[in-house]
């Protein structure tokens, strides 16, 4: 399964009411950590079809959902289950704790 796009219309039903845990990963066209980040989540989308759905939110073209949660910096990970905010993981960062950190909170 591929990574899903969520906007701020439809973030409270893709995210919040998902039966799976969702990653949201906040980003931007023009960021290059963003783009380091953005194949490796497609990675683990595929990996862990079954355990998590992972989203991707722009936040030039869609500003509120960032603003809800406080998004400052870029890329931004968060961690929802069961409609709740887990955890969140600011920063390009490997695959390897990308996956750490998912499993550590789901």
């Amino acid at each position: 399964m591929a990574t899903i796009n969520v906007t701020d219309e439809n973030f409270d039903e893709k995210v919040l009411k998902s039966d799976k845990p969702v990653l949201v990963d906040f980003w931007a066209e023009w960021c290059g950590p963003c783009k380091m980040v953005g194949p490796i989540l497609e990675e683990i989308s595929n990996e862990m079809a079954g355990e998590v759905v992972v989203a991707k939110h722009d936040i030039d073209s869609q500003p509120n959902v960032p603003t809800r949660y406080s998004i400052r910096g870029i890329p931004t990970m968060l961690l929802f289950s069961g409609g709740e905010l887990k955890a969140t993981k600011v920063g390009a960062t490997p695959k390897s704790d990308i996956v750490s950190f998912i499993k550590e909170n789901i």
